[in-house]
């Protein structure tokens, strides 16, 4: 498997390279880059309503594996977020997951 970090680079080279063609300054790009983070949330959210098939209106619209693809979208979009505002992204996360985790593990 290709690093994920790798592909999040890309994305990001991607989205800012879109951003500075529409003229989208940095402290903008990333504002929106996290708003997209509730975006997403927001689909997963739909998406496990769906699958409890709590809205009467829509019934069961959602499959667990939807709320599975969704919360990967959430992941990514939070990955491509962090690498945006952090050109040291991934040594930044492993050592913060290392920090969150003791106090749990």
């Amino acid at each position: 498997m290709d690093d994920p970090w790798k592909t999040i680079g890309a994305l990001v080279a991607r989205f800012d390279a879109h951003d500075r063609e529409r003229g989208v300054g940095r402290e903008e790009s990333l504002t929106l880059q996290v708003l997209k983070i509730g975006e997403e949330f927001g689909e997963a959210a739909q998406a496990v309503i769906g699958a409890r098939g709590t809205n009467p209106r829509k019934g069961n619209s959602h499959t667990w594996h939807d709320v599975e693809a969704e919360v990967a979208d959430v992941v990514v979009t939070a990955m491509v977020a962090l690498a945006r505002m952090r050109p040291d992204a991934a040594a930044f996360f492993a050592e913060h997951l290392r920090e969150k985790s003791e106090r749990f593990l």
